[in-house]
């Protein structure tokens, strides 16, 4: 049986690392692609769980030997990017395979896997995605505003995606977005 790839984006701070995190931790049944990217681990990330951490120089050999289903420059600083083979490996043994990725890397993957569902990751409101990055304390307040002027843009995209889902509630949002998974 090949399984359908689902992919989830939406803007930067809207809480989709929790809610994947929260589907790794109690839906086993989901698998989840980890990403590479080239930006430095923030405390409490694991190389290999939350994201593959590489050099800038790897990085770059992964894009020119094809070895990435979709990469892109993210707020104008790090690199991200889904290795591929996992991905096609796990469509190919029936899995229910998710990527977490960012809006850029969303329409790659449209272009390349135009089967997939794409299934967007909105916040209640835009005030309160403001809140939940300023609250955060990972990044600066030069970075925090280029990430909202960027959450500005990935919010008009919504209509882009198969599917909505509100991230009020994680736990909530989680099986909204498992449950969307193990439909037809």
């Amino acid at each position: 049986m090949t399984a359908r790839l689902t992919v989830l984006a939406g803007p930067t701070a809207v809480g989709k690392g929790t809610v994947a995190a929260f589907i790794r931790a109690h839906h086993p049944q989901v698998w989840l692609s980890v990403s590479a990217t080239t930006r430095p681990a923030r405390p409490q990330e694991v190389e290999g769980v939350h994201y593959h951490f590489v050099s800038d120089e790897r990085f770059t050999e992964m894009v020119e030997q094809g070895d990435l289903l979709e990469w892109a420059v993210v707020h104008g600083r790090a690199k991200y990017g889904t290795p591929r083979r996992p991905v096609e490996e796990a469509v190919a043994a029936g899995r229910l395979p998710l990527l977490e990725i960012d809006l850029q890397g969303a329409r790659q993957v449209r272009e390349t896997m135009p089967t997939a569902r794409f299934v967007f990751l909105a916040p209640p409101s835009f005030d309160d995605l403001v809140s939940r990055l300023t609250g955060r304390g990972t990044e600066t307040a030069e970075e925090q505003a280029t990430r909202l002027a960027t959450a500005q843009g990935e919010m008009a995209a919504q209509s882009e995606f198969d599917h909505i889902i509100v991230n009020d509630d994680v736990e909530r949002a989680a099986a909204e977005l498992v449950s969307l998974m193990q439909s037809a």
